[in-house]
C-alpha cells in the first residue's frame, strides 16, 4: 500500500456556539485522529493547520471572525485537490461535508473511521 496525504475532515465550529474551549477540544480531537493516520503510515492534514497562521498574518483575532472564515474554507478546498484521500470524522460540519462533497467529485477514497484505514507498510 503506498503512502497516502489524508485529509481529516470534521467538526471545528459546528455545535460549539463559538466558545474558544469547545473549538479548541474539536481541534485536538482531529489532531489525535491525525495523529493515528501518521501511526498508520501515511501523511495527515488538517486544514486549518494551513489556513489559521494565514488568517492570523492577515489580521484574523479568533477563528470564525470574518477574516478567517476568508480563508478556512478556501484552503481546505485547494488542499484537497493535493490529498489522496479524507477521514471524515464524525459530527455535524456542513465544511466537512462539503470537503468531502468535493473529494468525492475528484475521485478521493473518503474513509468514516480510522479501523478503514489501510497500514502503508512504512514503519514510524
Amino acid at each position: 500500500m503506498k503512502i497516502m496525504q489524508i485529509l481529516i475532515a470534521g467538526p471545528v465550529r459546528s455545535g460549539t456556539d463559538d466558545r474558544p474551549e469547545l473549538i479548541d477540544a474539536n481541534l485536538k480531537r482531529m489532531q489525535q485522529a491525525a495523529l493515528e493516520v501518521w501511526q498508520k503510515g501515511h501523511v495527515p492534514v488538517i486544514g486549518e493547520w494551513l489556513a489559521l497562521p494565514l488568517a492570523q498574518a492577515a489580521g484574523s483575532t479568533r477563528i470564525g471572525d470574518e477574516i478567517s472564515e476568508a480563508y478556512l474554507y478556501p484552503v481546505a478546498h485547494r488542499l484537497i485537490g493535493r490529498c489522496d484521500a479524507i477521514l471524515r470524522l464524525d459530527g455535524a460540519s456542513r465544511g466537512a461535508d462539503n470537503d468531502v462533497r468535493i473529494g468525492q467529485s475528484l475521485g478521493l477514497t473518503i474513509y468514516t473511521s480510522l479501523d478503514q484505514l489501510p497500514q502503508s507498510g512504512v514503519q514510524q
